[in-house]
């Protein structure tokens, strides 16, 4: 081989060589950009991502939403602010019985066991009507839903008939359907509509079990518990008339079979 024939192809070495530490050099540099796109893009996802679960954790809950709700859909049947007054009876009848009641309740489940048949009996005799308030304070103290849930579906229940409502209000407490104070069994909608489903007028009605899903009375319900929380009552079942508390004979206990109702229901319908 002839000198300039090594010089040329050493030449041309070097010149491979050259361009391929520069096509390296390139190929790093987009690799380096590719890293840190791909980190930036992590960091701002993770920060997303917390910023999400931050923004989530501060979000108000379906009820407290509705408690703060302005717009307020109250069921037919009702009257008052907001729809809160729930009246239900024959109108020429004089008295009415204030009957303040959590659905969640254990004593209030007795109380509608024993005596609520007499109750719905004296109503549709005309003997009084029933005012009825709805309380949620045991999902407070016992960490759930059920009582606001249960309150909202009645005020569903209410929108079709207030027997619907009756009918409906007695399955609830039925030794059938009423849980255990500690279970929170009236939060899942799909528990409350196969309660419905005992109730004729309700089984199968559509535009209920729309409203039961929907939340269509959860604002309602708010605002009925808001009503009894203003009520000065402490405790359910609480019976009134005539602004007195119908109690046990010689205790301050809720007259929780028919003959204790009777005696302390008799001189108050007579006052």
């Amino acid at each position: 081989m002839s000198a300039r024939n090594s010089q040329a192809n050493k030449a041309a070495a070097r010149e491979r060589l050259r361009i391929e530490r520069e096509r390296q050099a390139k190929k790093d540099k987009m690799r380096r950009q590719v890293i840190v796109g791909v980190s930036a893009v992590a960091t701002l996802a993770v920060a997303g991502g917390v910023g999400y679960i931050v923004v989530q954790a501060n979000k108000p809950s379906q009820w407290e939403a509705a408690a703060k709700a302005t717009s307020i859909t109250a069921p037919r049947n009702t009257e008052g602010t907001n729809g809160t007054t729930v009246v239900i009876g024959k109108p020429e009848a004089k008295k009415t019985l204030e009957l303040y009641e959590d659905s969640r309740c254990p004593v209030c489940a007795t109380f509608e066991q024993q005596v609520g048949p007499t109750v719905d009996k004296d109503v549709a005799d005309g003997k009084y009507k029933i005012k009825y308030i709805g309380a949620t304070f045991i999902d407070n103290a016992a960490q759930g839903e059920g009582s606001k849930n249960a309150l909202s579906a009645l005020g569903a229940a209410l929108d079709v008939s207030p027997e619907a409502f009756l009918k409906f209000k007695a399955a609830l407490y039925s030794t059938k359907f009423h849980p255990e104070e500690t279970q929170d069994k009236f939060a899942k909608d799909s528990y409350l509509l196969e309660i419905a489903d005992s109730v004729p007028v309700l089984k199968g009605n559509a535009q209920f079990k729309k409203n039961v899903e929907n939340g269509t009375f959860d604002a309602w319900a708010m605002k009925m518990s808001a009503a009894f929380d203003a009520s000065g009552v402490t405790g359910t079942p609480t019976l009134k008339m005539d602004g007195k508390t119908l109690t046990a004979e010689g205790s301050k206990n809720p007259p929780l079979t028919v003959d204790e109702f009777n005696a302390a229901l008799t001189p108050a319908l007579k006052g």
